[in-house]
């Protein structure tokens, strides 16, 4: 990619040089011929054109030129999926150019985002990543790329609730009625995550300490088999992304108690969250949009407002919140605060719970 500063300081140079010199020979144009002096003018004329048309164009002036690769760094089906190909069909659209999710499952989805900050920062290799990544990852093993530096967020598009459920074979209805049937049977409930670090594992530890109960850790590889575990009662307690249990919770299969957000889901305004009962117990998992480090600015800013357009379409909307999404934009700048901020939260968290990658 053209070094747009770098030519622009270069041609300056050029141009100056170049004025001070025809100026020099119109002085004494007499003693050039008719068809000399008239090409000297030219060149001046043809300089200062060249420079106005570079100067007003950018790399996102007609960015995209070809196919973009979305990563997606979990396998087909999980929020982050959903969520990426709903962008990736808008996108295509409005600009008339295929946007491709790649599925890139592993290692608690740092594959897929190590992938995409070793890519080229040329804007065309996109990651739909989810807050842990960014947030949790570091913090219970060794990751391979800076989240810091090897990054540039794009804009912030959703938001994922979790839910607190239950077995139905627990006899609670709140809570308030968990907490004490824990604090009465210490180490007798079992909870399932997806993995040792992985955000079910987080917000229920998280549960555990503020509350001051013990529930036993039971990690698969996967939400799915925990869910299934969880529907045969070989574990009791999941805290997990509601578009993945609200099926079962309408079938009766699953008791849903409360929210785990730091607030009430607009979907579900009667629900209420953990926080109510437990204070500080809030997991807002969030999903982001990123590119390598280095992708110029207005690519980003092009990229972000578009998507923000698409992402803002009633359709939309209606069709991820059915799914048990919510939309939510955030510019780049925001996102990299909240990923700050995220990230010295929950360190604290792991650090005091001891909590370990697999």
């Amino acid at each position: 990619m053209v070094n747009k500063e770098t030519f622009l300081k270069k041609f300056y140079c050029f141009k100056f040089c170049l004025n001070l010199s025809l100026t020099r020979y119109a002085r004494h144009a007499g003693h050039l011929s008719a068809p000399v002096f008239k090409f000297v003018c030219l060149l001046i004329v043809l300089s200062h054109f060249a420079l106005q048309s570079f100067a007003q164009t950018s790399p996102s002036s007609n960015f995209p030129q070809k196919p973009i690769k979305f990563i997606v760094p979990i396998t087909p089906g999980g929020s982050n999926d959903v969520v990426a190909r709903v962008i990736a069909q808008k996108l295509s659209d409005l600009w008339a150019q295929a946007v491709v999710v790649e599925n890139r499952p592993g290692a608690g989805m740092n594959l897929g985002a190590e992938m995409v900050a070793k890519s080229p920062a040329d804007g065309y290799t996109w990651l739909l990543g989810a807050n842990n990544i960014f947030v949790t990852n570091p913090h219970v093993g060794k990751v391979p790329f800076d989240v810091f530096k090897d990054f540039a967020p794009v804009a912030q598009v959703a938001t994922v609730p979790f839910v607190l459920v239950t077995h139905p074979s627990v006899a609670v209805k709140n809570v308030a009625g968990l907490v004490e049937y824990a604090k009465k049977n210490p180490g007798v409930l079992n909870y399932g995550s997806s993995g040792n670090g992985s955000p079910q594992q987080l917000a229920t530890e998280m549960l555990n300490y503020a509350a001051g109960i013990q529930t036993q850790h039971v990690p698969y590889k996967g939400a799915v088999p925990a869910i299934t575990d969880l529907l045969g009662g070989r574990i009791q307690i999941f805290i997990g992304a509601v578009n993945s249990l609200l099926p079962y919770i309408k079938d009766g299969k699953l008791k849903l108690l409360a929210g785990a957000g730091s607030k009430r889901f607009a979907a579900f305004p009667d629900l209420p969250a953990i926080a109510e009962t437990v204070p500080g117990v809030a997991v807002d998992v969030w999903l982001g949009v990123f590119m390598p480090f280095g992708v110029p600015k207005d690519i980003l800013n092009k990229v972000y407002t578009d998507m923000s357009k698409v992402l803002l379409q009633t359709d939309v909307k209606t069709n991820l919140s059915n799914q048990g999404i919510e939309v939510s934009i955030a510019n780049p700048e925001t996102l990299a605060i909240t990923i700050r901020e995220d990230y010295a939260r929950w360190g604290k968290v792991i650090q005091e719970a001891n909590i370990k990658g697999d």
